[in-house]
């Protein structure tokens, strides 16, 4: 034998299997995808055309209040959000939200057909409940 070091063979490292990863990303993106228009919730109105600017990312779902065009009330919360409301009931429902949760942003989804008046007097029943404000929905212009 010769004073020569031997090679030594080294065995290759692990290497991680990132097939079942990517499996579980694209799961998670159909999920999210599934789920993110349903995070919007509330009575199909028609909503008025205007240009703004979109809400700030919220930690919290805000309360989606809509009125239709024949003036009846409805509320993104209970076991049934299709079923119209009275105001006062819808007026207790949100104070007693923001009195649990008082970050909760108050939104209102009004239909273009519906009078100014209607929209104005359900803002000023939102603040009466304790809502510090409350913002208005519409669609970007087509």
């Amino acid at each position: 034998m010769s004073g020569f070091p031997r090679k030594i063979k080294k065995k290759p490292m692990a290497e991680i299997n990132v097939v079942p990863y990517i499996d579980v990303m694209l799961v998670l993106l159909v999920v999210f995808m599934v789920t993110a228009p349903m995070l919007m919730q509330g009575v199909a109105v028609d909503l008025p055309q205007a240009p703004s600017e979109p809400v700030e990312d919220q930690d919290s779902e805000p309360l989606i209040v809509s009125v239709k065009r024949d003036g009846t009330y409805y509320i993104n919360l209970g076991a049934n959000p299709e079923q119209s409301r009275p105001l006062s009931e819808i007026q207790d429902t949100v104070a007693r939200v923001l009195r649990e949760k008082p970050s909760t942003s108050v939104l209102v989804w009004g239909d273009h057909n519906v009078g100014y008046g209607v929209v104005v007097s359900l803002m000023t029943e939102l603040q009466s409940a304790g809502a510090p404000s409350v913002g208005l929905v519409t669609e970007p212009p087509r």
